[in-house]
Order: C-alpha cells, then structure tokens, then sequence
C-alpha cells in the first residue's frame, strides 16, 4: 500500500538517495552473527537477532557500544570495534540478500527515467563493506556514488553526505528524495530540504510512525510506483 502525506513531484526528481541496511538489502543476520561472534570473544553473552536488529541504523561503532551495554571505558569499545569489523569483512555476504524486487526496481527506475534521474547509497553503514556488498550483489552499476558512515565527519542524520551527493550531481533539494527504512532517513530528507519516501518492510518501520515520511509503501515494488514510474 502507498500511503501520501505529501506528494513528490515525479517529474522534478534528479536524484534518488537509497539507504542500505533495511531498504535495499536485508543485512539483519550477518550484522547479528557479527555482534555476536564479538560479544563471544570478550565473554559476553549473544543477544537475540532482533534486539541487535534494534541497534542497527546509526553506524558500526554505535551498533558495538549498544551491544556492550555503553561501557564506560572507549578503549573496549574500540577494541570490540576492530574485532567486530574484522569478522563483519570476512561474512558480510554470508546471509546477506537484497531484498525480493530490488534489482527489478532499479533498474525500471533506470529505464523509466532514460537517464534524467541519478541513484546513490548514503548509509551509516561503513563504505567499504557498503560497497562490497552493493558489487556482490551486483548493484553497483545503479549508482552514481556510494558513501558510507566514515565517509564524512559525521553520519545522518547530519545533512552533510546528502549535502555533498546533490553538489556531486548538480541538483537541488527539492529535487531529491530520500529513501530508507527508519526515521534517520526521514531526519536526513528534513535537515536536508529533501523529499521522503519511507519503506514498511525494513529494520525499523516503527520508527516512521513518530517521524512519517512525505511518502510511506510497504513493498519494495511501490517504490518505483509511488516516485511515478512503473512496473
């Protein structure tokens, strides 16, 4: 179902911002056994997958502190960091998927816009394995950019990556439109000057409800639908 809070002007879009974790892949499981093989290796004990899935959306290092409990002492977090990346490098595509539609609806956004419209990535997710994991994939080739939460000095919500993607590409922010899973995303598109379109199927669609985006689907095909495109 596409539900309309304000309506995106199709035919003014130049860029397409996608979140990753949540929006175009389901990552859950392998950002799960990652946090856990390290909770394992300092004697701590493993967390459900869903309370880890609870943690995700603001970056690694937040995604390990929250996991440890918020320890006092930033030289365990970082040392749990490191063993928490190391491991998350090496599996990051065990499990991992993009979800059912995606490809399918990136690429009619592709066709549809006969190029006037340009998609990249801005995740909080670091950008090496973002971009390992868009290659395994194969998505890269939709996305003019990708960057991640140690690109820039800080993450979304911050404005700065969205900032930077539309100098990139020489749009404006009403020419945007944000597109993720939680309300980071939605805060993002705000601080921005962007338009949002929020997905139900992701990490954190109650999060959404306390910050609702311009546009809300619930299926990944409705994404290309709701920007005026279609299947």
């Amino acid at each position: 179902m596409i539900r309309v809070l304000r309506s995106i002007p199709s035919n003014e879009i130049r860029l397409l911002i996608f979140d990753l974790d949540g929006t175009l892949v389901d990552s859950q499981l392998d950002l799960a056994n990652a946090v856990n093989a390290m909770l394992v290796h300092f004697g701590r004990p493993e967390l459900p997958v869903d309370v880890i899935a609870s943690y995700i959306g603001d970056g690694a290092p937040m995604l390990v502190r929250r996991a440890l409990g918020d320890p006092k002492h930033e030289s365990s977090v970082q040392e749990a960091l490191h063993y928490f990346m190391a491991h998350y490098r090496a599996h990051k595509l065990d499990n991992t998927k993009a979800y059912p539609g995606v490809a399918e609806m990136l690429q009619c956004i592709a066709q549809g816009a006969d190029h006037r419209v340009k998609m990249a990535v801005l995740t909080n997710k670091p950008v090496n394995p973002s971009r390992g994991i868009l290659d395994g994939l194969g998505l890269s080739q939709h996305f003019v950019q990708v960057y991640g939460g140690n690109s820039f000095e800080t993450k979304k919500p911050d404005p700065l990556g969205a900032h930077t993607l539309m100098v990139e590409t020489a749009v404006r922010p009403n020419q945007t439109v944000m597109i993720g899973d939680s309300q980071i995303d939605i805060l993002t598109a705000q601080n921005t000057g962007m338009w949002s379109l929020g997905v139900t199927y992701g990490f954190a669609p109650e999060s959404l409800v306390k910050h609702p985006p311009d546009v809300l689907v619930d299926e990944v095909g409705e994404i290309a639908q709701a920007l005026g495109f279609r299947e």
